[in-house]
């Protein structure tokens, strides 16, 4: 069952709806409701689709509601998202310190967003358990409603667990120390031939180079490419024209 509810109220622009719908989607999250959108037809309106880019399920199963105490039903902990100080009122907390309780809890999490505009009113307020407070620079915290949802999206689910980062690419085929020491011996062949490695002089160079390479870690494939460096490197050397 879906323990989160997302709620906007009075949403204006069809675009945050479909882009909170994607915010949503990426952290896991299904459950979304609007209460009293400025246009009734929110959900099938195109720049919604559009900017829900992948996630019209979520729009498909929304509802319309016309109060918030409707949107609440069901919800036993909700969190309101206000900027605006307030005298009085549920207690403001920092999204990841909440969330990390609520985490462990069996609440069903509601997290509610107000209106472009003018935010949340205060009864709306009131009816919430916590107020929600994005740590922002102090001299500009202005955030487009999606942003905000995808923040408290994301640090919510971080608190139920997260999830993994899939690998993108796939594991380095390492080279072993029989083939790095080949190619240095390979090296230090060209380097002496093109008249950069005085053999007699050495100074050191090698140990440095084997040092170089042991910390990068070369794959197979880099130490082939290195061996044909060196390879290129006595071809184009005057030396090997006489």
């Amino acid at each position: 069952m879906e323990t989160t509810r997302f709620i906007l109220i009075n949403t204006s622009h069809p675009g945050n709806v479909g882009a909170t719908a994607r915010a949503m989607k990426v952290m896991g999250f299904s459950e979304l409701v609007l209460v009293a959108p400025r246009f009734g037809d929110v959900l099938s309106q195109e720049e919604t689709v559009a900017m829900a880019s992948g996630a019209a399920d979520i729009l498909v199963r929304a509802r319309i509601v016309q109060t918030l105490e409707e949107a609440l039903d069901g919800v036993t902990f909700a969190c309101a998202t206000a900027m605006t100080p307030r005298d009085f009122g549920p207690p403001t907390r920092e999204p990841r310190p909440l969330f990390t309780g609520l985490a462990a809890s069996q609440h069903k999490v509601g997290l509610v967003f107000g209106s472009e505009r003018y935010g949340m009113s205060n009864e709306d307020v009131y009816r919430c358990h916590a107020v929600l407070s994005i740590p922002t620079h102090p001299e500009y915290g202005s955030l487009n409603l999606a942003q905000a949802v995808q923040l408290l999206a994301y640090d919510w689910r971080q608190a139920l667990g997260g999830f993994s980062v899939e690998p993108r690419t796939v594991d380095r085929d390492l080279a072993d120390a029989q083939a790095v020491q080949g190619m240095l011996a390979h090296l230090q062949q060209s380097l002496e031939q093109i008249g950069f490695l005085d053999p007699k002089a050495p100074r050191k160079l090698m140990p440095r180079l084997n040092q170089l390479f042991n910390r990068a870690q070369l794959t197979t494939e880099e130490v082939h490419i290195l061996r044909g460096i060196a390879r290129q490197m006595v071809k184009a050397s005057p030396a090997s024209e006489d």
